[in-house]
């Protein structure tokens, strides 16, 4: 074994340590274990076999540091130590080691810096120490002077500094080189196009700015371009003209970057090799040139995210081998082309949110590649029956545009289909039978239509249902019993309907809330507070019987009596109570005492909190229903303004992110709303409270909750609706910690073709917006005022009335100040720790929302964005951050 040269044990399993003997093979020049389950650390006996050439140690769960014994291995020329549990620094004594052409170690915990020794392996040709995510400073300059250097990969670190830019460097047979996700900030060097012989060029998710150097049309043999996440502008686009110059160009991805700019007609002028081009959230604007048909070896194409303006090109059906279309978040309009039905490899089309109209031409059902169609956001009126022949579409989003019609029996065809979202149209007629069919199917919306009939009994059948939403439409009937064999259904909503009978009690029905219910004047069930009444069989035709009779004869008797009690008030002049809430909404009259019951004589244990205009108690009531009960506080003067301002505004309001009326009590010295009962308390709570936690997440699905409600105030309603009072105490969660805005007391409406009121009411200091405060204007754009405070407030767990914010100081001047430099040192602590892997990931993720919060905070009220926008903008950032 001694005279041993060659060991190769890899891909077998192997476990336990390296043993120390190894070091006995002292003419051992190759050692090969990569791909095994070995552990421990590496031996320091390994160093004295001074004939070992190539080392591969990778794969394995090897820990401990990298010893400087290996400076001692002058003769090795591979060291690949990649995917284990290596920790420490590089050590200096490796760049000893003249011979090394190739090192790996990637995918450790090492840290520290990358020694400026490693400047003196001339004979290096392969560097990989990405995926460290600890190694830290600046890329020695001395690198890109290495003539035989074709491969470095140092993505994934935490690398800063800037490039060499001196024409002196770059001087390389770089074929590949990846510095993505780092810290690297300055300008690209126009030097780098020295390095000509690059086919990878990958520099996303850093912090690079300045222009992108036309130089890079030089490199004539590249391959992949990647720039996205940076800080990276063009005048004019040019870069796109001098890219024309690389005739091998498969991939661009320049997204996220302020371009700022027009789309040159050069754009037909790329090679005709582009497979790949990414430009969404790049500030273009203009309409798509019409040279985009000649790229017509383009796989993906995407443009979301920007302003585009005019028609989709015709020229896009010359694009034959077109897979992937994302055009969504522009400003595109006119109906979609017919041809776009010729490009037969066409799997998933994302067109949301631009102003599309028309039908959606019959074609569409030829195009059978189809696997996704979004085109939800636009203006389309028609559904043709083609569609529903698409057996493999497992995604289809046409939500909220102009779409009439029924839904045909043929919506059963759609064998693969996993997601339909149909809501916010005007759909008609019944849901066919046939949905049954869809067994894959996991969520399905028909929310907000105009749909009739029954609830089938075939849905039932749809073992993958997890989502059912059908609420605002005018169903009726019973909800199907059958529902209750559905395991995974856990989002259940037919609220706002005509449905009746009692509500299912077993399977999925135990964990649904009244909220799914409401809205439903005969439903009954232990959900709400109507128990449903038993009917006895032989009394049936007799009790039609006096319903045909008696009916007519009761309501003559009431219409008589109204008449005689109208005329003896209008005598006496005696204002006749008019009950505030209507039948859509109350689901029972609940009586003073059943409310001193329910909350045990307003006991103290049972308060849940004092607002500006009274108290809020829990309650449980005989049926077990437990419910919050806003008390309010007739002392104080306004409160008569303020249940009748809360009373008016909840009355037609239908959203799951507003706090839900159940009923009301009210008489001369009591007034009373009784809420949907939010069992973990207010945003504030959690967010101030040492016994509380909300992760990245749950800050983010709130925060998109109450955009969500806002949205639908100040856009979704047919009067506009100023909250006027918004901040992390009004906004209560549910048992799944979702968040719903709460407490309109201080609420405007505001009159058709009317965008500003006064008020003399002030809202809470430190969320009221400057105008609120100075002049009493309230608009809509104060309650963005106070959504952008509440985001800074949530991402940092500083109130915007904490003592250090002083005349001189405000929380958005502080914010504004931290974010450019040191964000880390603004944002809440416990979201993360500067060491965990995801560290940078949600460094940037806040900062875009603290960016976000800046936006809506702006000094003049016409400066900030509106809630139509800030919806989607931290929708956004949510989906960038669980897709990086």
């Amino acid at each position: 074994m001694t005279s041993l040269w060659i060991l190769n044990f890899n891909t077998n399993n192997l476990t336990g340590v390296i043993p120390e003997e190894i070091g006995n093979l002292h003419k051992l020049e190759t050692l090969y274990l990569q791909f095994n389950k070995l552990s421990g650390s590496i031996p320091e006996e390994l160093f004295n076999i001074s004939t070992l050439t190539k080392v591969s140690l990778s794969t394995n769960n090897i820990g401990g540091v990298i010893p400087r014994e290996i400076g001692s291995l002058h003769k090795l020329e591979t060291l690949y130590l990649q995917f284990n549990k290596l920790s420490g620094s590089i050590p200096e004594e490796l760049f000893n080691i003249s011979t090394l052409t190739r090192v790996s170690l990637s995918r450790n915990n090492i840290g520290g810096v990358i020694p400026r020794k490693i400047g003196s392996l001339h004979k290096l040709e392969t560097l990989d120490l990405a995926e460290n995510y600890k190694l830290s400073g600046s890329i020695p300059e001395e690198l890109f002077n290495i003539s035989t250097l074709r491969v470095m990969s140092l993505a994934f670190n935490n690398l800063s500094g800037s490039l060499p830019s001196a024409s002196s460097y770059w001087q390389t047979n770089l074929n590949f080189l990846h510095l993505g996700n780092n810290s690297i900030d300055g300008v690209i060097p126009s030097s780098i196009s020295n390095s000509s012989n690059l086919k990878g060029l990958i520099l996303n998710n850093n912090k690079f700015n300045g222009p992108i150097p036309n130089s890079l049309g030089d490199l004539r043999q590249l391959e992949r371009l990647m720039l996205f996440e940076n800080n990276l502008s063009s005048p004019h686009l040019s870069i796109l003209t001098s890219l024309a110059n690389c005739r091998s160009l498969k991939e661009i991805v320049i997204s996220d970057n302020p371009l700022n700019g027009v789309l040159p007609d050069s754009i037909g002028n790329l090679s005709g090799s582009l497979e790949l081009f990414f430009l969404d959230e790049t500030e273009i604007r203009g309409q798509i040139p019409l040279g985009i048909g000649n790229l017509s070896n383009l796989n993906t194409f995407s443009i979301s995210g920007n302003d585009l303006t005019g028609s989709m090109p015709r020229t896009f059906c010359d694009l034959h081998n077109l897979q992937v279309l994302y055009l969504d978040q522009n400003r595109l309009s006119r109906p979609l082309p017919e041809c776009l039905c010729k490009l037969p490899g066409l799997g998933l089309v994302r067109l949301s949110y631009n102003q599309i109209s028309g039908p959606i031409p019959y074609c569409i059902g030829n195009v059978t590649s189809l696997r996704n169609i979004y085109l939800n956001s636009n203006r389309l009126t028609n559904i043709p029956m083609s569609l529903w022949s698409l057996k493999d579409l497992v995604e289809l989003d046409l939500s909220n545009n102009s779409l009439v019609g029924s839904l045909p029996p043929e919506f059963g065809n759609l064998d693969a289909i996993t997601l339909v979202d149909l809501s916010r149209n005007h759909l008609s007629g019944s849901i066919p039978t046939t949905v049954g069919d869809l067994l894959k199917l996991i969520y399905l919306s028909l929310a907000f239509n105009e749909l009739q009939g029954s609830i089938p009994e075939s849905l039932g059948k749809m073992i993958s249902l997890e989502s059912v939403i059908l609420s605002n439409n005018i169903l009726s009937g019973m909800i199907p019993k059958s529902l209750e064999a559905l395991r995974y259904l856990k989002d259940f909503n037919v609220s706002f309907n005509r449905l009746e009978g009692e509500i299912p009690t077993k399977g999925p029905f135990l964990n649904f809330t009244s909220q799914s219910f409401m809205g439903n004047e005969e439903l009954c069930g232990g959900f709400l507070f109507r128990p449903c009444k038993a009917r006895s069989g032989h009394h049936s035709r007799r009790s039609r019987f006096l319903l045909i009779v008696l009916v007519p004869l009761v309501v003559s008797l009431i219409g008589l009596g109204s008449i005689v009690v109208f005329m003896f008030r209008r005598r006496r002049n005696v204002p006749t109570q008019v009950e505030s809430l209507p039948a859509t909404t109350i689901l029972a009259r609940i009586s003073y005492i059943e409310i001193e019951r329910a909350t045990q004589g307003f006991d103290q244990c049972n308060l849940l909190g004092h607002g500006g205009s009274g108290s809020v108690y829990k309650g449980i009531f005989a049926n077990e229903m437990v419910l919050a009960i806003k008390v309010f506080n007739l002392q104080i003067e306004g409160a008569f303004k303020s249940f009748d301002t809360e009373c008016e505004v909840l009355r037609n309001l239908r959203h799951r992110n507003l706090t839900k009326v159940i009923s009301s009590c009210t008489n001369m010295d009591f007034k009373a709303l009784l809420l949907e009962y939010m069992p973990n308390g207010s945003l504030e709570q959690w967010l101030h409270s040492d016994d509380y936690y909300l992760n990245m997440i749950q800050r983010l699905d709130i925060m998109i909750d109450v955009a969500s409600a806002l949205e639908y105030l100040h856009h979704g309603y047919a009067t506009v609706v100023v909250h006027g009072d918004l901040k992390p105490s009004n906004v209560l969660l549910d048992e799944r910690l979702v968040g719903h805005v709460s407490d309109f007391g201080l609420t405007k409406l505001l009159g058709e073709g009317e965008s500003i009121a006064h008020t003399n009411t002030l809202a809470t200091m430190g969320y009221i917006a400057p105008e609120y405060g100075s002049v009493g204007l309230v608009s809509r754009r104060c309650d963005v005022y106070s959504y952008g405070i509440m985001l800074m407030e949530t991402f940092t767990r500083k109130k915007p009335y904490d003592e250090m914010f002083q005349e001189n100081l405000s929380m958005r001047s502080w914010v504004c100040n931290s974010i450019p430099a040191t964000p880390e040192d603004i944002i809440d602590a416990t979201l993360f720790e500067p060491e965990e892997i995801d560290f940078k990931k949600k460094l940037h993720c806040v900062s875009s929302i603290l960016e976000l919060a800046l936006n809506c905070t702006a000094e003049s009220p016409n400066e900030r964005l509106i809630m139509k926008d800030v919806l989607p903008n931290i929708k956004k950032i949510k989906l960038e951050f669980l897709r990086k």
